[in-house]
């Protein structure tokens, strides 16, 4: 039986484990924790969700929606857990994390092609291999990257968004409502804190005037020395208090947007809106959407205790920021997702400078797929530039040194449209009709190679 390592048991290995598993290779599986620590993680369960619990919008005329649903077609393990342990989110697909979890960790334990190992893996192994190790990669592995590549790692800050109790919420001034009434529960799936002018520029003044938590000295300092400064955040997951140093409306306009939601005591649409969105099942728990922070957690529970209906907000999980390290993937790897110097050795996952649990998920599944391809004979996979994971794999394989970031899904790096379409929606739609019919033939086309080469 031909045999994989894996290295990292977040969303990208734990999906390329499973599939690589299902094609009839023999999977070890190494994941370090709980014997080493990322200072992000707080359990041991693999495809632990670190940050948000939402895995993005469920309908397929959004970006993310149209990669969840190429992935559900292509058999994802990962999406069919979140499906299984979903949360009420509007338009979107969370999931109590801790479930999430706990089942990709049963069905992964359960396997018979696969063996878990509890260990660092600190070096790259000469055997076929998937790195997968995720933005905290370990220093020693990231030192064998940077050997094995020749280059530098980029990287950028990342943050956490806080959690507080559901029944620590002031109800007589915050409502439950979804965006334009979408949503499965009658009275809205997200709890609301709406904000007066008044109220909101006074939340932005305390936000600004708050202290925040020092850098870690390896948040600090890249592998050879760089120092790190503010100007290094991902412009797609900044933190709230930078986000606010832009303009006093930033936020009004950014995470806090109003559209789409009343406030029920006024009949008026309100100046801004926090929203909360469940973080469990039990519906106890709920984080602030878009509220990722790097302040000091006694100012976090002074500042945010100024959002009206979060008076007395119980913090069951405050605010972090911790630095993430990715690959510059166009010099070093092929739209496979193989290394350029190596047909054996494959990356997944945000490493690979991919954005998005859904993104994380797809390159992970892509990559156990050509694994098990390369080491049973047919051609790794190259899927279609007009699919939202084709794309994605295209661009951080092509994109120019000068303004690599990390990519989400979005529609704006699909090839155009061959016909016009008016309106954003009606674009939207033609993208993912486009996408999806082309990911179909594709995968239809190949899939006697894929079954052969279980």
């Amino acid at each position: 039986m031909d045999e994989l390592i894996v290295i990292g048991g977040g969303l990208a290995g734990s999906e390329a484990t499973w599939q690589a598993a299902e094609r009839g290779v023999k999977v070890r599986l190494y994941e370090m924790r709980p014997g080493v620590s990322t200072g992000a993680h707080v359990t041991e369960s693999l495809a632990e969700l670190v940050c948000s619990n939402s895995l993005g919008s469920a309908l397929v005329d959004r970006a993310s929606g149209l990669l969840k649903e190429e992935l559900r077609r292509m058999g994802s393990l990962l999406i069919r857990c979140a499906e299984e342990t979903a949360v009420p989110a509007g338009g979107a697909l969370a999931v109590d994390r801790d479930a999430f979890s706990a089942r990709v960790t049963d069905r992964i334990r359960q396997h018979p092609n696969i063996e878990l190992v509890r260990a660092e893996m600190p070096e790259i192994p000469e055997m076929p291999t998937i790195i997968a190790s995720g933005p905290l990669t370990s220093s020693r592995l990231s030192q064998a990257i940077a050997a094995l590549s020749g280059s530098e790692h980029l990287y950028f800050f990342d943050a956490i968004s806080p959690i507080v109790a559901e029944d620590s919420v002031n109800f007589e001034i915050a409502y439950r409502a979804s965006r334009y009434g979408r949503g499965e529960q009658d009275d809205g799936d997200y709890i609301n804190c709406p904000f007066t002018r008044d109220e909101y520029h006074a939340f932005v003044d305390g936000l600004l005037a708050a202290e925040r938590i020092a850098l870690k000295d390896f948040e600090q300092e890249v592998e050879h020395g760089i120092k790190a400064g503010l100007h290094h955040y991902f412009e797609g997951c900044l933190p709230i208090e930078i986000l606010a140093a832009r303009g006093v409306e930033a936020l009004a306009y950014g995470p806090m947007r109003p559209v789409g939601l009343t406030d029920p005591r006024t009949g008026r649409r309100p100046h801004a809106v926090l929203q909360l969105r469940q973080d469990n099942l039990a519906g106890t728990l709920y984080n602030l959407v878009g509220f990722q922070t790097n302040l000091e957690f006694s100012e976090q529970k002074r500042v945010f205790r100024l959002i009206p209906g979060l008076e007395n907000a119980r913090f069951e999980r405050y605010g972090q920021m911790h630095r993430n390290t990715f690959i510059y993937s166009p010099a070093l790897l092929r739209p496979t997702l193989q290394f350029k110097e190596r047909d054996t050795l494959l990356f997944a996952g945000q490493i690979t400078g991919v954005e998005g649990y859904a993104g994380n998920i797809g390159t992970g599944l892509l990559a156990g797929i050509n694994a098990a391809r390369v080491l049973a004979g047919p051609p790794p996979l190259v899927l279609p530039e007009t699919t939202m994971l084709g794309a994605l794999c295209h661009y951080v394989t092509h994109a120019s040194a000068a303004d690599f970031q990390p990519m989400k899904a979005n529609f704006g790096i699909l090839p155009p449209l061959g016909v016009a379409a008016k309106g954003k929606r009606a674009r939207a739609g033609a993208y993912s009709e486009r996408s999806l019919a082309d990911l179909d033939q594709f995968w239809s086309a190949h899939s006697q190679e894929i079954e052969h080469a279980s």
